[in-house]
Parts: structure tokens; C-alpha cells; sequence
């Protein structure tokens, strides 16, 4: 079974119906049938909610974040060894430190990073590191 990772830009263009959202529910949909795992780590989920709340307000955040704890999605709380392999991926490339985090836990899943941001071809070449973008 495969195993994809959820960034923020990838759940952001499904609940604001943008380019690439419609991908998102398709993967979504095919998690419910049990033809792949989704991922995604306590800090992208935040950064969800928080990027919810700021353009779209409380009440829409309020809505995101009870869905995304709903959806087939894994969320991944992370540690301290997992924030030093985030930090150092930060270190080594230039992107921002929430998208560390999902670069971490496509690596460590073997999986296939989704999302929209092109920050994320920067690592293209590192060891196990996957991208598919919307």
C-alpha cells in the first residue's frame, strides 16, 4: 500500500475549492477505500489551521481543524529527534521549517510528498525524498 504525505498547500487547495483540490479528494476518497495511507505531521496541521484562520477567519479554521481530525489522515506528533531531522533539513536547504517537517515524514515513510509549493524542488536528489505536485 502506498503511503503519501499531506503538506498545508495540499488540504488548504481542497478547502478553498483551488487548483489541485479536487486531487486532494480523490486521495482522500481512495484513503477511505484502503487504497493508500495519508500522512501529515501535529505541525502541518497546525500550520492548516492557522493559515485557515488568517485568510478565511475563526469560524472557517474552527470548521478545517475538525474536519482534518476526521479525515483518513494520520497525524504524526513529532519528538525531539524528528524536530533535529526537520531542523537539519532546514539547514541543508532553503525552505520553510513547517515544510521541514513534511520532507521529514515523507523521507521516513518512503512516501510521496503532495502539495502545490515548488520550495519543495530544492530537494529533489535527496535520498528517498518523493514529490507529486497538484
Amino acid at each position: 500500500m502506498a503511503d503519501f504525505v499531506l503538506d498545508s498547500y495540499a488540504l488548504l487547495a481542497y478547502f478553498r475549492n483551488e487548483e489541485g483540490g479536487e486531487k486532494v479528494e480523490q486521495l482522500l476518497n481512495e484513503a477511505v477505500a484502503d487504497k493508500h495511507e495519508l500522512h501529515m505531521t501535529c505541525i502541518n496541521a497546525g500550520e492548516v489551521y492557522y493559515m485557515a484562520h488568517r485568510k478565511d477567519g475563526a469560524d472557517k479554521a474552527a470548521l478545517v481543524w475538525k474536519a482534518l481530525q476526521q479525515f483518513p489522515i494520520h497525524i504524526i506528533d513529532v519528538d525531539l529527534g524528528f524536530t533535529f531531522k526537520a531542523a537539519s533539513l532546514k539547514a541543508k536547504y532553503r525552505l520553510s521549517f513547517a515544510d521541514a517537517f513534511a520532507a521529514v515524514l515523507s523521507i521516513t515513510k518512503k512516501g510521496t510528498l503532495i502539495t502545490g509549493d515548488k520550495e519543495f524542488d530544492a530537494l529533489v536528489g535527496e535520498a528517498n525524498f518523493k514529490v507529486k505536485y497538484l
